[in-house]
């Protein structure tokens, strides 16, 4: 059962609670300047009313409805700004607000399906760098390999040829056959980058297939580009003809009798390009054929179309 409200009532009521004042709370704006510094919160009277006082009931519904927006308001604007810095933030008097950070980023997950470990990561630089060094290796080898060195024969010189009767070491009666001599060659590398080590196999004297006189030039560097001559001592003492010896007899008898004797040989050559692990190897065999005037010591100049180089 309702009763009407007297006027004492009503008095009595405003006499023992007295109005309070009320505030609104506004949060700071996000259009603020950071050199602008504007307290945070800041309190506004706001005027007495009887919609406003507490014994009305839309006030607790009120205050907690804005209550509620201020402080998800509140939690919004720190979680927005958290991530440009807490000293920023508390600088301008925003409560601080514990940020919810992701345990990982997408970066570690594509890291652990497609990233390689550093074992093979530097396996494969290990493979890479072998693959392009030997690839400019062989590039380097092929740029050298046509340059092969010129020879050229130039004369023979006889200082002694002694023909006679002997044995050989059985006993053997035969004609016997003593040769020194010597020959002179030139050596050109036309290599523009790397000098080369000039060596040979035995230089033989041959007279009807018989081997009547060694010698072998000795080892040695050349210089890129350059011209070296070489001088080559061929000797023979004693050397059995058996058959030969015959046909080798009548043209010793007579006089202006020239004796066909061979000069066969191998030239080695060698150059380092890069250490020894690139290096340029090549071979010229040469044969020339050298008529000997048994009582002329004087050179025995040799026309170019006398040697073969091959």
């Amino acid at each position: 059962m309702m009763h009407a409200k007297t006027d004492s009532d009503v008095t009595s009521f405003g006499a023992s609670s007295p109005p309070r004042p009320v505030y609104i709370v506004q949060s700071p704006s996000r259009d603020s300047h950071d050199g602008e510094k504007s307290p945070s919160m800041h309190a506004t009277p706001a005027s007495n009313s009887p919609m406003e006082s507490p014994s009305h009931p839309s006030y607790g519904h009120h205050s907690r409805e804005s209550s509620s927006s201020r402080v998800s308001g509140s939690y919004n604007n720190s979680s927005v700004l958290g991530k440009k810095g807490d000293r920023k933030g508390n600088d301008r008097g925003w409560p601080e607000c514990k940020v919810i950070e992701e345990e990982g980023g997408y970066g570690d997950f594509y890291r652990e399906d497609k990233g390689l470990s550093r074992r093979t990561q530097f396996f494969l630089a290990i493979v890479g760098f072998v693959l392009v060094f030997t690839l400019f290796c062989l590039i380097i080898w092929a740029a050298s390999s046509p340059y092969k060195p010129q020879l050229s024969v130039k004369s023979v010189t006889v200082h002694n040829f002694y023909f006679g009767e002997g044995s050989d070491r059985t006993g053997v009666p035969t004609k016997m056959l003593t040769v020194n001599c010597s020959m002179r060659m030139t050596v050109h590398n036309p290599a523009p980058f790397f000098g080369i080590h000039v060596s040979s196999k035995p230089v033989n004297l041959m007279y009807s297939e018989i081997v009547v006189a060694t010698g072998e030039v000795k080892k040695y560097h050349q210089r890129r580009k350059s011209t070296s001559t070489v001088y080559v001592n061929l000797q023979g003492s004693k050397v059995p003809l058996y058959g030969a010896g015959v046909n080798l007899a009548s043209l010793v008898e007579v006089d202006d009798r020239k004796i066909p004797v061979r000069l066969v040989f191998d030239v080695k050559s060698r150059g380092n390009v890069v250490g020894k692990l690139v290096t340029s190897k090549h071979t010229r065999h040469v044969s020339c054929s050298v008529p000997v005037d048994s009582h002329n010591n004087h050179p025995i100049k040799l026309k170019e179309n006398a040697c073969r180089y091959f």
